[in-house]
């Protein structure tokens, strides 16, 4: 980024120049001409106000020694040892990009009796498991967990970090980045690495019209998260390999103004990302009375039935069956799409299913770029027949 910068004594007409911006983000004060929040770097200024009057200056930015930061880690998520399955796709992502810079891949556990459970990581390729075993540590509390992140970043100066999008992972992932004073892209699709080591980032931006690729070129660590579901667990080794590494910390840097008064069990549900088979319904269905067609196909084909925004915002459906980046991501065996288009953010959020179908009328929908065989139809009359068929073959 850079800045515009002023030499009043080149204008001879301020009006002349504020009316060439067209965002009215110049304005007279005192006799002097201001630039203001409304400014969006056009340039316009530059290339049609009077010579030298208005000028452009590239910010420079410090060099950072790269070399000095080495490894990509893996935050490890769960819950008494109980490590959620995004850890280990994770793993298998940075595995990936650590090979195409020869760098090695560390994971970072902190809790407390971990004894024994840091092992199991070593069966995915993890080169070192650093371990903050700590009493006080036992349960997530946001200031002591960043504390002991910033502790390892300082100590081991790893390169880039990935944290799963979880419920732990989307509070601490920022935190750790503005204290480290470094970038962090959220709910990444897509991770690709430079040999110069810098981390791209690949996410849908601007209500999911492109996908920007974003980069952290001037700081370390880099820093992303992930969803589950997005990346490709590695295969588990029978034997383990690699080192696991005691970590300490100075207790006076775990203290909380929080206290965990009590734990209270979330009941089990059903949940989308854990299902076989989903059937989604999207804009194409014309009545909320009409899901409970896609229901019952859902129900014969034993998978969930799920939506895609429009069904949510109009509260055909609850926010937990929304299926995109903005909802849930998904990775079932069989999806159906009825009456979806296709849009960047709901396909991010369901792309690596193992088998896509999708039904729409219009035979240039987007989704039909990504399933894997489409039907071309009115889904009115494309469901019930499919429901007749499997019906039909069930004896029912």
């Amino acid at each position: 980024m850079g800045k515009l910068v002023i030499d009043q004594s080149k204008i001879e007409d301020i009006q002349a120049l504020i009316d060439i911006c067209p965002f009215d983000a110049m304005e007279e004060v005192n006799g002097r001409l201001e630039i203001n929040a409304g400014c969006k770097t056009c340039k316009l200024c530059v290339k049609k106000g009077p010579k030298g009057a208005v000028t452009y200056v590239e910010d420079t930015k410090p060099e950072i020694d790269k070399s000095l930061w080495n490894g990509m880690v893996v935050y490890v998520d769960h819950v008494d040892g109980r490590i959620h399955p995004v850890t280990l796709e994770l793993i298998g992502k940075a595995k990936e990009l650590a090979a195409k810079i020869s760098h090695p891949v560390y994971a970072l556990f902190i809790g407390s009796e971990l004894d024994g459970k840091a092992e199991e990581l070593l069966h995915y390729g993890v080169d070192k498991v650093f371990v903050y075993d700590n009493k006080k540590l036992a349960r997530f509390m946001i200031e002591p967990y960043t504390a002991v992140f910033e502790d390892f970043i300082n100590k081991i100066k790893p390169s880039g970090i990935l944290v799963g999008a979880t419920t732990v992972g989307r509070q601490l992932a920022p935190r750790v980045a503005a204290r480290m004073k470094t970038g962090l892209t959220a709910d990444c699709t897509i991770l690709e690495m430079n040999e110069n080591t810098d981390l791209v980032q690949i996410r849908p931006a601007f209500g999911g019209n492109i996908m920007a690729q974003i980069l952290t070129p001037y700081n370390r660590p880099q820093m992303a998260t992930v969803r589950y579901k997005v990346m490709n667990a590695p295969e588990r080794n029978e034997e383990a390999a690699g080192e696991i590494i005691s970590m300490t910390i100075e207790e006076s840097r775990l203290a909380t103004t929080m206290e965990v008064i009590d734990i209270i069990q979330k009941k089990k549900e059903a949940l989308i990302e854990n299902a076989d088979v989903l059937v989604v319904a999207g804009r194409g269905v014309k009545k909320q009375e009409d899901l409970a067609m896609i229901e019952e196909l859902a129900d014969l084909l034993g998978g969930m039935i799920a939506g895609t925004r429009p069904m949510i915002e109009s509260g055909w459906m609850d926010a937990k069956r929304q299926v995109g980046l903005s909802g849930r991501t998904v990775r079932p065996r069989l999806i159906i799409t009825c009456g979806v288009s296709g849009a960047v953010q709901f396909v991010a959020g369901m792309n690596n299913s193992d088998t896509i179908i999708a039904i729409n009328s219009d035979p240039n929908a987007t989704i039909f770029e990504t399933a894997h065989y489409c039907l071309t139809g009115d889904l009115y009359e494309i469901v019930p027949a499919l429901i007749s068929k499997i019906k039909a073959s069930k004896g029912v």
